[in-house]
């Protein structure tokens, strides 16, 4: 057994004895090594499965949430989390840094609680609040990146299957700060992943080289391509989200007609594996990236995701906070 690993001391969990994150923070996917990933969602089991054995984890902790973007998801679960772990939150909604320096927020901030959870625009926002913060800073959303969402996909996706190792995932759709999370995880963890997007909203460059990078040392299959079929063949999990992400509003009207022929419809799931799971981040639009028949559908797991992001969310806290 790994000697960070997390054990059991009696009826409640020692929190102490929880694996940790070396890196500090968790501003993106790759803050957490591969051990720590399997840390997390080994972590995670244990408090679905006896949530009441951690209610004291995190008592006297307290942590600051940073939203200059709406939220439903992330927002209760990050706040549900810290209370259900014994610890409390404050909220804040609208720009971080508008009225004052971010360096001068992160320095406040650390005096006052022991974690800031920021969902923003920019990943630069972000990376400033974890260059001042002494505190654990975790990436809640940004424009890159939304890893809070991959831990609890990869998660559905274990609980669903059993096992992550050899399994493919296909993401359909825009290239954007989940499928960068996601293509990040899934190599790791020995999933092969596959995106099909309309020409021009491939996902990131940079981020698609990690990712191969990632795939070559594990032995997996990164796909990025056009073509719905080839992404679509021998998946075992089909997901997609939103056509226009918040930022992107203004172009809802074009990529809809770029997008049209990469809305999941039935027949689109039966392109992948025959025991393919259907998979969103939430919020959808029905309609435009999907449909009733398949979001309604019994291959439909996008509110065990859901569910999810708490259990996944106290497992981050407890390795960056305890």
């Amino acid at each position: 057994m790994n000697k960070n690993t997390g054990v059991q001391v009696g009826p409640r969990f020692d929190a102490a004895a929880a694996p940790k994150i070396g890196a500090g923070d968790f501003t993106q996917d790759l803050d957490l090594s591969l051990d720590e990933l399997n840390d997390l969602l080994a972590l995670t089991g244990r408090l679905k499965r006896s949530p009441r054995d951690f209610r004291d984890a995190l008592g006297g902790k307290y942590l600051s949430i940073l939203f200059e973007k709406p939220s439903l998801r992330t927002r209760f679960t990050f706040e549900l989390a810290i209370k259900q772990l014994g610890g409390d939150c404050v909220t804040s909604s609208g720009p971080i840094g508008g009225r004052e320096p971010l360096k001068d927020v992160a320095r406040n901030i650390e005096r006052w609680t022991q974690g800031i959870v920021a969902r923003t625009f920019s990943q630069k926002t972000i990376d400033e609040l974890a260059r001042w913060a002494s505190i654990p800073v975790i990436n809640a959303l940004s424009d890159l990146y939304h890893p809070c969402q991959a831990l609890a996909d990869v998660f559905t996706i274990q609980e669903q299957f059993g096992e992550l190792r050899g399994l493919k995932l296909a993401f359909v759709g825009d290239g954007n700060n989940v499928a960068h999370s996601l293509m990040l995880d899934a190599p790791r963890l020995g999933m092969d992943f596959a995106i099909a997007t309309p020409a021009g909203y491939e996902p990131n460059s940079d981020i698609v080289a990690e990712a191969e990078g990632l795939a070559a040392v594990s032995g997996t299959k990164l796909l990025v391509t056009n073509d719905v079929d080839a992404a679509l063949a021998g998946a075992h999990a089909v997901y997609t989200d939103v056509w226009a992400s918040m930022g992107h509003e203004s172009e809802a009207e074009q990529r809809r007609a770029d997008f049209a022929p990469y809305q999941v419809t039935p027949v689109l799931m039966d392109k992948a594996g025959p025991d393919a799971v259907f998979m969103h981040c939430l919020p959808a639009k029905r309609g435009e990236e999907t449909v009733d028949e398949v979001i309604e559908s019994p291959r439909s797991v996008v509110f065990d995701q859901a569910e999810n992001r708490l259990h996944t969310s106290k497992a981050l806290l407890l390795m960056l906070l305890a």
